[in-house]
């Protein structure tokens, strides 16, 4: 006997077939339990974005040093990105904006909701915040350029950085993603209900049919003894109570004679 069992496609539908019920609720669940993280769980995240310029003003005898400094320049927002999210200039932030809604909380709290990027070869980069409060973020993302242009200068002895453009309020929530979140949920719902179909269906060891004794186990079948439901257990036993019937004796008596059947 082969102990490896494979199952067919046919065998999958009607696998899913089976426990359609289970796998419709298992999805509802799911699904609502995503409805309900996304909208009463999770807190809406709002951005604001400030675009700094790095770039050195040369004089005009270092004009042919033009190229030059630009490289420089776009090697350096490298280090800036650190220099704007050190204590340094975090710690002056952090003194202006902790009394604002949707605050983060703490220093390292503030530096997380901060993300810098740029393009390659760009002289130009950004600082986004995300915070509980669309105004929030915004100061947060002016106030951390303003501190940081005003720093590098100590610090790095060169004056060429630039805000090109201030940090506006931003009232659409960038998340959650609510009908990404939605979809993730249905998907998931669906996933873990035939994943639990398949589970129950295989390790379910209960005798189905008669070919599982004759084919997979290659015993022989000597009958086959059918269920009889409890209902109809109880109306036959009511159908026969009913053909019993009360008969007079010579004496007078009266006793129960089960009527003879024709």
């Amino acid at each position: 006997m082969d102990s490896e069992q494979t199952i067919s496609v046919m065998q999958i539908f009607g696998i899913l077939r089976k426990h359609i019920k289970a796998i419709w609720i298992t999805t509802l669940v799911v699904f609502l339990a995503s409805v309900f993280v996304t909208f009463f769980v999770m807190t809406p995240k709002y951005q604001a974005t400030t675009e700094i310029l790095v770039n050195r003003k040369l004089s005009a005898e270092m004009q042919g040093a033009q190229y030059q400094q630009v490289q420089a320049d776009v090697q350096m927002i490298s280090t800036y990105k650190d220099v704007i999210t050190s204590p340094t200039v975090l710690k002056d932030v952090n003194k202006v904006v902790r009394d604002y809604p949707g605050y983060p909380g703490s220093m390292d709290s503030l530096k997380k909701s901060i993300s810098i990027s740029n393009q390659q070869n760009s002289q130009v980069f950004s600082v986004s915040v995300k915070a509980a409060d669309a105004k929030t973020a915004a100061v947060i993302a002016n106030k951390t350029a303003e501190v940081f242009k005003k720093k590098v200068v100590k610090m790095m002895s060169v004056n060429n950085v630039s805000i090109v453009s201030k940090a506006t309020p931003d009232y659409s929530a960038v998340s959650p993603r609510k009908k990404l979140n939605l979809l993730v949920g249905l998907i998931a719902g669906i996933i873990l209900g035939v994943g639990i179909a398949l589970i129950r269906e295989i390790t379910d060891r209960t005798v189905t049919n008669e070919s599982f004794l004759t084919d997979d186990l290659e015993l022989t079948s000597l009958g086959i003894v059918s269920e009889i439901d409890d209902k109809e257990v109880k109306k036959r036993i009511s159908r026969h109570q009913k053909r019993d019937v009360l008969v007079t004796d010579d004496a007078g008596d009266v006793e129960p004679r089960r009527r003879k059947r024709v």
